[in-house]
């Protein structure tokens, strides 16, 4: 884990979408007060399963992988962290999955039993929590559809246009400029996630880049010239994962 830094709340790129998103000024003031800071290096571990979780935290920058180990070892990729994203549950101590930086990773963190305290004395915060705790719980339900049901290619679509909406902070709605991204998933990652092969996966962002649907710099930049293109090849009109 590297060194602390400082960020003003008001200077916080994930402001008005994380769980702080409907504080005012004074209620950002307590945050302020108890808040601190933690970097993570691609690779690290953030949270062990069955650890005792003493802070919860929203994702500043990069994302984390939520994964889960079966008693033979094998392991399961469950869910991504992106940006705004939050750790931890109020009321419990404990985590059932391993959190780990798929890329470098910044999060906001509050120790957890302060935390709670101001649930209480803040019911904006409290509210949002519940806000996004559903909203999970619908991205959930969706990524179940992408998994179940949907092709190669529109599972990569999927991640892709996820990914963009939230690392880039873009909200589909027609944008007259290219969105540029460092995918922060390797392949390896992205096949353990969306259920395929290596191979697969590689054939199919290959294929987008030849079409013209995505452009590819080098192994992880990404250039999407036109997102409702790419929007189009998940087979869904409003993909919210």
């Amino acid at each position: 884990m590297t060194p602390r830094l400082d960020l003003r709340c008001a200077d916080c790129g994930i402001r008005h979408r994380a769980v702080c998103a409907r504080c005012d000024e004074t209620e950002l003031a307590r945050l302020e007060e108890v808040k601190f800071y933690r970097r993570y290096e691609a690779g690290q571990k953030i949270v062990w399963a069955g650890d005792d979780l003493s802070f919860v935290a929203s994702v500043v920058s990069g994302i984390a992988t939520m994964a889960q180990t079966l008693e033979d070892g094998r392991v399961q990729m469950v869910g991504l962290l992106l940006p705004s994203d939050f750790i931890g549950r109020p009321g419990r101590t404990v985590t059932p999955y391993d959190i780990t930086a798929a890329s470098d990773v910044t999060l906001c963190c509050f120790r957890r039993a302060p935390f709670e305290r101001l649930l209480v004395d803040m019911p904006h915060v409290a509210g949002r929590l519940l806000e996004m705790t559903l909203d999970e719980l619908d991205a959930a339900r969706e990524w179940m559809l992408v998994l179940g049901r949907k092709t190669a290619r529109e599972r990569i679509a999927s991640l892709l246009v996820s990914v963009a909406r939230r690392e880039a902070s873009f909200d589909l709605a027609p944008r007259s400029h290219d969105i540029r991204l460092d995918l922060p998933l390797t392949r390896e990652a992205m096949s353990e996630y969306l259920g395929l092969t290596i191979e697969t996966v590689s054939r199919q962002i290959s294929r987008l880049g030849r079409e013209g649907t995505i452009m590819l710099d080098g192994k992880r930049r990404i250039v999407i010239p036109d997102l409702d293109r790419l929007r189009a090849e998940t087979g869904d009109e409003a993909v919210a994962v």
